[in-house]
């Protein structure tokens, strides 16, 4: 089991779950809908200086499911290559 986590900006959460579903992956996650920090892109704490939000999903998934994840995030990242999409992967403890 390996242990995926998603975090990218709440403004293509659609998308990222429409991918997902079409490369069948991730259909068991959790969800936490409102992530606040600062990354690559930029500051993202949902405020007035620095509005916009992210997301994260954490799957646990077999390593043939975490490809089919990462390779339908990078289908999205193609789409919109400033939105900040990141994804890790680790082994369980």
């Amino acid at each position: 089991m390996i242990r995926v986590e998603i975090i990218a900006n709440r403004s293509i959460e659609d998308n990222i779950h429409d991918a997902l579903r079409a490369a069948d992956a991730a259909k068991f996650y959790t969800m936490i809908p409102v992530v606040h920090g600062v990354g690559i892109q930029g500051p993202r704490m949902g405020d007035s200086v620095w509005p916009e939000e992210n997301f994260m999903m954490i799957v646990w998934c077999e390593e043939d499911e975490a490809r089919r994840i990462v390779k339908a995030l990078d289908s999205v990242k193609a789409q919109y290559p400033n939105e900040g999409i990141t994804i890790f992967g680790a082994p369980p403890a």
